[in-house]
């Protein structure tokens, strides 16, 4: 029996993640569950698996899930903090992690999960974003086993030479396309996203996904992270790496070899099946999804993204092309801006206005370290709060007008 700690759990990957591993109770044992908050839906899925630990980031919710269990799974025990992540992450009994806590708040335990060693099913994309080579290091140094979890990471993984999933640069290919759905504002003109509310950005064509991702998608954010990530996994520059706009999300990325030809995975847009991919590599497992019927798709339209009008596309390209620490302040500075605009206290196109302002007034610098990371991402984060807070005094963050008031 395989053990897995699914981090993360009570989100889309999370659920996704406890869909499969229900479907072979022969082969793994769910040894923990983790959150950052949700105390009603841990609590369910504690009582449903009744795993060994469960943990919630936040203090006073693993508190108030101890309330709310209240001796009715005596054999899980509850953990709070950063540090019950880290704990569960490293546990002798965990031989699988699912990293799939979002944003910044899930890189300690991808880390620690990557220094022991563990097989790392790699959902939080953050985490190499903010801390690439650190996280490459660690797990190359540990001999952790890394298996990207997002659809694309994974088809890429899935179309790559063996030698190409070590983070080092493969012989004989020539670029990564990666592809985009486009969000649900890809064929919106510019001028009406200013108005366009949380409710239709969240609401993905294709995909589903929690709010914060939602937002990313809809600003093709979410790309540019993943084409940040794409560069560590397979030790590519950002110039081998291709956004291709592609609304079907049936090819879920692909990868161009020297000699012309173009290898593609493609499937239903559901994530099960590169979970399903993970957890059993190098074999293959079912995953309850619905299988891809080519004839019935009809047809597969691929176009170039339009990078005037996705503006947080084009700044992560370039701290792509920088390196250092400014993804991470490029990430800190986006979650601040999403949370806002999610919030309503700023508009869709305020988002990117925001991460400009931040990374053109940040330090910047090498990554010398962890303490590094975590000093860029929370001096990005006081520069985008500030930023935030000029604009509700009155001023506008850029562009004109691109800041409602809180309670719009």
């Amino acid at each position: 029996m395989i053990g897995v700690a699914v981090l993360g759990s009570t989100g889309s990957i999370g659920e996704s993640t406890l869909d499969v591993l229900a479907r072979h109770p022969d082969r793994f044992k769910l040894v923990a569950l983790g959150a950052n908050r949700n105390v009603a839906k841990l609590a369910a899925q504690v009582l449903r698996w009744r795993p060994a630990y469960a943990v919630l980031a936040d203090e006073n919710a693993a508190r108030e899930l101890e309330r709310t269990l209240a001796g009715q799974v005596p054999e899980t025990r509850i953990l709070a903090g950063a540090a019950g992540l880290i704990e569960v992450a490293t546990l002798r009994e965990t031989d699988y992690v699912m990293a799939a806590i979002v944003g910044a708040a899930g890189l300690p335990s991808t880390l620690a999960a990557a220094r022991a060693g563990k097989r790392l099913l790699l959902a939080n994309k953050e985490s190499l974003v903010m801390a690439g080579p650190l996280l490459m290091q660690a797990a190359r140094s540990s001999g952790a086993t890394l298996l990207p979890i997002d659809s694309e990471h994974n088809a890429i993984f899935q179309c790559m030479p063996p030698q190409a999933r070590t983070g080092e640069p493969a012989p004989g290919v020539r670029k990564i396309l990666l592809t985009a759905s486009g969000g649900p504002f890809r064929d919106t003109p510019r001028e009406a996203l200013t108005t366009v509310t949380p409710e239709a950005a969240c609401a993905h064509p294709n995909w589903v996904m929690g709010r914060k991702i939602s937002v990313d998608s809809a600003t093709l954010m979410n790309k540019g992270l993943e084409l940040i990530e794409a560069c560590f996994l397979f030790g590519l520059p950002p110039a081998q790496v291709e956004i291709v706009v592609h609304p079907q999300s049936i090819v879920h990325s692909m990868v161009e070899y020297l000699d012309g030809s173009v290898l593609a995975q493609l499937g239903s847009p559901d994530m099960r099946t590169p979970i399903a991919h993970a957890l059993a590599w190098p074999e293959r497992i079912s995953s309850g999804v619905e299988f891809l019927d080519l004839v019935r798709a009809g047809r597969l339209d691929f176009r170039a993204p339009d990078y005037e009008k996705f503006r947080c596309l084009s700044l992560a390209q370039a701290a792509a092309r920088a390196g250092g620490l400014q993804p991470a302040t490029l990430n800190a500075a986006n979650e601040v801006a999403v949370q806002a605009f999610l919030d309503r206290q700023l508009n869709f196109l305020g988002i990117a206005a925001v991460i400009e302002a931040v990374i053109t007034k940040s330090t910047g610098g090498k990554i010398g370290g962890l303490d590094d990371v975590l000093a860029a991402d929370n001096e990005a984060r006081v520069l985008a709060r500030e930023q935030l807070s000029a604009a509700f005094g009155g001023a506008c963050v850029a562009h004109g007008g691109v800041v409602r008031g809180a309670h719009a």
